[in-house]
């Protein structure tokens, strides 16, 4: 009983995490399919402060945006660039520099990536941007700051997360005046030096759900095999034992042959 017990019991939690995979599978799916749908938009005019959607709605929606960049602002976003469409790639910084617009509001702009060594605009070959601007970009949704996320190093100017109000928390700007998303600029928008290096946004999620539960099942139905190998081991020895005829002792048997003479 106790090794049907316990077989039961692990064949139901791995095909549990099976199941769990595929809900997963779906999910990346629909994400992959509504960032494909969305990017697929022509720009339109980003919202104005207090009418943003929400930042599932918002999130990877082409945008449109005219204003300036406030001068001598910017700051850098740990970030690693796994596969890069540009030049530059591996680990280095996010640029975020705060966007003005015309009712007085504060977009904070992704301008693209840089290694590590180029986060000043001199080691950029940049002197200067035009203003005022209109910029084209995709909407994004601030980044949640995980439990294993470390803390901002606000006098180094180092930051882990694109979160707009953290940002002009740091900067003195006003949160409330702070647009709740970030833009992250398309590649046109990458200077003629190359730094920052604009359009380097994910649009792709890896998928690999549908192998993580072909694999979990695989394991389930492997454990309902081995315990039916097993139990039929088993009853196949219970039966042989049954089968063996008793035999008297020697001794017994010697015993009653001479009584019969």
């Amino acid at each position: 009983m106790a090794p049907g017990l316990a077989a039961l019991v692990v064949t139901a939690c791995l095909a549990s995490l099976g199941t769990w995979q595929m809900r997963r599978l779906a999910w990346k799916e629909d994400l992959n399919a509504t960032i494909a749908a969305r990017t697929a938009l022509p720009p339109a005019e980003a919202p104005a402060l207090g009418t943003s959607p929400a930042a599932e709605e918002i999130d990877f929606r082409p945008v449109r945006l005219a204003g300036r960049f406030l001068p001598g602002m910017e700051a850098h976003v740990f970030a690693t660039l796994g596969e890069p469409r540009g030049r530059y790639g591996g680990p280095g910084l996010w640029v975020m520099a705060p966007f003005e617009r015309a009712d007085g509001s504060i977009v904070w702009i992704d301008r693209g990536f840089v290694p590590g060594d180029r986060t000043s605009a001199e080691a950029r070959g940049e002197r200067g941007m035009p203003e005022p601007q209109t910029l084209e970009g995709l909407a994004r949704r601030p980044e949640p700051r995980g439990s294993l996320t470390p803390a901002d190093d606000v006098k180094r100017n180092l930051f882990f997360v694109r979160d707009p109000a953290a940002l002009s928390a740091a900067f003195g700007l006003d949160p409330a005046r702070t647009a709740p998303f970030t833009v992250d600029l398309f590649a046109a928008h990458t200077p003629a030096g190359g730094l920052p290096q604009a359009g380097e946004t994910r649009l792709v999620f890896e998928n690999r759900h549908l192998g993580y539960a072909i694999t979990w099942y695989g394991l389930a139905a492997t454990c309902v095999g081995v315990f039916a190998a097993w139990g039929w081991r088993t009853r196949k020895e219970h039966r042989a034992e049954r089968r063996i005829p008793l035999r008297p002792a020697p001794s017994l048997r010697r015993g009653a042959h001479r009584a019969g003479e």
